[in-house]
């Protein structure tokens, strides 16, 4: 992917606690088990709101990075998220990660009202939102002018400790996003593909080594003068550490309505014992450039062991 090899980092995502405390104790164990960075989904389903709740998990550790994956341009003025996550950047002591996506899950604008544009328009208030978050962290007054967007002379506080703007992670599953972080992002995500607005088959039909292949292939041609910039990352959503990897794959293969082989060798899957995981990782890197990996909560203590070999490595 890139000529330098990038070192493994490791991610987890989280949702809901029942309180304060659990919700600090959840961060503080992700830090302990040598996850790098904690990241929330943005919707408005069953969670914890991203923005107070990231700041808590910071407040609550030392090391660990925090980031949406991702903030949904559309839910809020870009000049508003912006301010709020320079916040959370100066308060973290520079923690922060900024995620930023077009939206895709068709309840949340259903259920909320705002309107749930074709993704097209979507994708571009999303770019916009973007140049005005650049914009408003760095240094003087800034303004802009777009379709979707006016500011003017707007010179943005805080100013984030980092400079001069915290990393930028886009994730993709269409080749106009995809292109677009790789001009534009600091860590590029490998997504399925959403555009049907919620999860289904063809958002399982889109996570095949062959799909990815093709998504990658846009990343390296967009970006390829600046592909050493460029973190690789992929959340993976089908998990299981167990010594019975083929039943594990039958049993995941079944409920995505995919076949063995597919599941087996998608980089969104990490099926079987620690020792199997660990060499797919490095496959996996070699291949794609993922180096950056995010898991799931409940993956947190099975996964201990892989992250424990590869985290930096």
């Amino acid at each position: 992917m890139a000529t330098t090899q990038r070192p493994f980092r490791f991610g987890v995502q989280v949702r809901t606690a029942t309180d304060a405390a659990a919700w600090a104790d959840l961060a503080r164990r992700a830090e302990a088990l040598g996850i790098d960075v904690l990241t929330m989904p943005d919707h408005f389903d069953d969670q914890l709101a991203p923005i107070p709740a990231l700041q808590a998990a910071a407040d609550a550790t030392t090391t660990l990075r925090v980031g949406a994956l991702v903030h949904d341009n559309d839910y809020k003025h870009p000049v508003v998220l912006a301010k709020e996550l320079a916040t959370i950047d100066v308060l973290s002591g520079g923690r922060l990660e900024i995620g930023l996506g077009a939206g895709w899950m068709e309840s949340d604008y259903r259920q909320s009202g705002i309107a749930y544009d074709r993704p097209g328009v979507r994708v571009d208030r999303f770019i916009e939102g973007l140049t005005v978050i650049k914009g408003v962290m760095a240094d003087g007054p800034f303004s802009f002018a777009g379709e979707h967007y006016t500011i003017t002379e707007y010179d943005g506080t805080p100013t984030p400790v980092q400079r001069p703007h915290p990393p930028v992670l886009i994730g993709g599953g269409g080749p106009r996003v995809l292109r677009f972080a790789a001009r534009e992002a600091d860590i590029v995500g490998i997504n399925a593909t959403l555009t049907s607005g919620a999860i289904d088959a063809s958002t399982f039909a889109s996570m095949s080594a062959e799909a990815v292949d093709d998504k990658v292939a846009i990343v390296r041609e967009a970006g390829a003068h600046r592909l050493d910039a460029i973190e690789m990352n992929i959340r993976t959503f089908l998990v299981n550490v167990t010594d019975d990897a083929d039943a594990a794959l039958a049993e995941v293969a079944a409920f995505t309505g995919e076949d063995v082989a597919m599941v087996a060798n998608s980089p969104f899957a990490l099926i079987g014992p620690p020792s199997k995981l660990i060499e797919d990782l490095q496959q996996r890197r070699e291949r794609w450039g993922f180096s950056y990996i995010i898991i799931g909560a409940d993956d947190l203590e099975s996964m201990a062991p892989v992250v424990a070999a590869l985290r930096g490595t």
